[in-house]
């Protein structure tokens, strides 16, 4: 029954990682540039935010962007991330789905359980590589534009993003130590109860010592 609320929590918990990155990742606000201090950027309508795929310009009532699509001029730090989010939103769908039918709950005909934990492991490893993508990408992207402009404060995209990420990370971890527990568990018990029938039964009699005697006699 525990095993089962862990594998249940941790599935829960990996999909709202996986939709954290997947908002990060089609999402622009990840930095907040400024070349001079706040209240001047906002007076002057210089601040701007920047994400993989545009610059934007906030003022007062405008929303203005600008696309990246010159793919050759981009800095490394945007490719990379770009490439890393892509990986892990497209990657998610098929994990998510895995573990949705290795839940205890969900069942086909007569499929062992043995089967479902294997993979549900290997979902949780999935989700783990998930983690991985959005935890690089989350990590040199503000150093890079920080190094390239005059970084002023985090956006909302770059807060998700490492929200999903703790959020798939956890959860991967959890789907992959519940599974591997329960997993050899079964052997377990069947040694248990093989030891169980065999000491089951009552033991043999002992020869009556006055019988033996009466015998010899």
């Amino acid at each position: 029954m525990t095993n089962s609320c862990l594998q249940l929590s941790g599935f829960f918990i990996s999909c709202i990682g996986w939709l954290g990155i997947v908002i990060a990742t089609a999402t622009n606000e990840w930095v907040f540039t400024c070349k001079y201090g706040l209240n001047t950027c906002k007076k002057l309508d210089e601040l701007g935010c920047k994400g993989p795929w545009a610059e934007c310009v906030l003022s007062t009532g405008t929303y203005h962007c600008v696309t990246l699509t010159q793919l050759l001029d981009l800095p490394a730090y945007v490719q990379t991330t770009r490439a890393l989010m892509i990986i892990g939103s497209i990657l998610g769908l098929p994990v998510v789905a895995m573990l949705l039918v290795s839940m205890p709950c969900i069942s086909f005909g007569n499929e062992p359980q043995a089967s479902k934990n294997k993979r549900t492991i290997l979902g949780g490893v999935l989700m783990l590589i998930v983690a991985l993508c959005g935890s690089v990408s989350t990590v040199w992207f503000p150093i890079g534009a920080h190094q390239e402009l005059n970084l002023m404060s985090f956006g909302f995209s770059l807060y998700t993003g490492w929200v999903g990420t703790i959020f798939s990370l956890l959860g991967g971890c959890i789907l992959t130590c519940c599974s591997a527990e329960s997993s050899s568990r079964p052997y377990q018990d069947n040694n248990r109860f093989y030891y169980s029938k065999q000491g089951g039964g009552n033991p043999p009699a002992a020869p009556s010592v006055n019988h033996a005697k009466s015998a010899h006699v």
